[in-house]
């Protein structure tokens, strides 16, 4: 029987208020996001988690002091290998083990590293949980990763990215459809915004392959919902959410489109494509700070979708990835890919 080892990847959360700084000079320290000599690179890490740490300290506090984002992965992992582990074509050929990986905080790599050595698979595959590949997420994670998998000779593939994955794309319509029906069957105009994380432009015009990928999840996303309602009076866009610093962003941001939605006296139906589980981006930005924007600007309604979390459709299509790419064949270990822009790192 092969023991196959899948490794979730993840940014991570702090896990107490007193881990909320370190967590942000991890963070800003990785030159995936300030690409600045070492010299450099660490003391504006330091300066940068100072100056945010209040804030940030401020948001994990309505969380109850941590966020969430390990416990929800790991409840991912949980799902994801029992349904690997009870598939009857599966059980008796392979052992599967679902690992978590946290970029900023623990785990780390090197502690789950030590797990997976501890298993000693005959294989492993690599499944960053960002549906879009960006060298800020995903390329960041893997790059660590092959720090320590190069170590091994044990054969490795990678899943890079599967931002119209359609488990992904019908586990985000399923949670949506009941709000878009009521609206829909009533005839009340609506704003749905699709939100993202944003990326500073910097780091687009470098050919990040981010954005581009978005707008394959928006594509497929605002086809399903014209057809299942059609003549609606729905309109669509794509917007970012959690800038910081003074550097240009993708734009137009959430807060620019709440306005206009405000102008145009809509309400706006929020649904957010690039997270898969729930954390402060979603429960304090998108429930609280934005929900209050809405408020303050009478906009008729918010209403913001959950994330894709634990959905059957969207575990098991995740399983359906891992079984498709491990029949694909090896990833190689010199660098990696992202096979929806053949955009390569090394």
């Amino acid at each position: 029987m092969k023991k196959i080892a899948v490794v979730l990847f993840n940014l991570g959360g702090p896990d107490s208020l007193f881990s909320v700084k370190p967590f942000l000079f991890n963070l800003f320290k990785d030159p995936a996001i300030l690409n600045f000599p070492k010299l450099i690179r660490y003391p504006l890490a330091f300066l940068l988690s100072t100056f945010r740490k209040k804030e940030a300290i401020k948001n994990y506090k309505i969380l109850g002091g941590k966020s969430p984002l390990l416990e929800n992965t790991l409840m991912q992992a949980n799902h994801l290998q029992n349904l690997l582990q009870n598939d009857e074509k599966l059980k008796s050929k392979n052992n599967f083990k679902v690992l978590v990986s946290m970029r900023y905080w623990h785990p780390f790599f090197k502690e789950t590293f030590k797990e997976l050595s501890q298993f000693n698979p005959d294989e492993i595959l690599l499944l960053p949980l960002y549906p879009q590949f960006s060298t800020t997420t995903t390329a960041s994670s893997l790059k660590e990763a092959l720090k320590f998998l190069k170590k091994t000779n044990k054969p490795t593939t990678v899943v890079c990215c599967y931002p119209n994955l359609p488990g992904f794309i019908n586990a985000i319509f399923d949670l949506s459809k009941n709000t878009l029906k009521k609206f829909f069957l009533n005839k009340i105009p609506a704003r749905i915004l699709f939100v993202a994380h944003g990326l500073p432009l910097s780091i687009v015009k470098k050919g990040d392959p981010y954005p581009n990928q978005l707008l394959l999840t928006v594509s497929d996303l605002t086809t399903k919902i014209k057809k299942s309602f059609p003549k609606s009076l729905f309109s669509y866009k794509l917007c970012y959410q959690s800038k910081v610093g003074p550097l240009t962003w993708l734009q137009p941001s959430l807060e620019e489109e709440l306005h206009k939605a405000a102008v145009e006296k809509k309400g706006v139906i929020v649904i957010p494509i690039s997270f898969v589980s729930e954390h402060s981006e979603t429960l304090v930005e998108l429930d609280y700070e934005y929900k209050n924007l809405s408020l303050s600007l009478n906009l008729p309604f918010y209403i913001r979708i959950p994330t894709v979390s634990c959905h059957p459709t969207f575990i098991k299509s995740l399983k359906n990835l891992i079984l498709e790419k491990i029949s694909q064949g090896n990833f190689p270990q010199k660098g990696f890919s992202c096979a929806c822009s053949n955009f390569v790192f090394k």
